[in-house]
């Protein structure tokens, strides 16, 4: 994985709102949670709530899905275990150098 997507990734994860966020977008699962329920669970005003989102899905954390009126943020998996990835690799890879 690319340093720069990774570096965005946890950018955008470095700011407690933001993680907030995305951890409860993690917790929903599959099906996601509406951006209703994310405001009234995490008492966050409308318009900034709409910041820190497009902050993730600029990331592509997240992706968003509409159902009638409703907006529902879901968690992209697959990048969360790129970024997860790109650590992890690195692990003692120089111990033995």
């Amino acid at each position: 994985m690319d340093i720069d997507v990774v570096a965005k990734a946890l950018k955008e994860l470095g700011h407690p709102t933001r993680l907030s966020i995305y951890k409860s977008v993690v917790r929903a699962g599959y099906q996601g949670i509406a951006v209703g329920s994310l405001q009234e669970k995490l008492a966050i005003p409308g318009s900034t709530l709409s910041h820190h989102i497009s902050s993730l899905l600029s990331a592509e954390l997240i992706s968003q899905r509409r159902e009638g009126r409703t907006l529902f943020c879901v968690a992209e998996y697959k990048k969360l275990q790129s970024v997860i990835g790109f650590l992890q690799d690195e692990c003692c890879i120089d111990e033995n150098s």
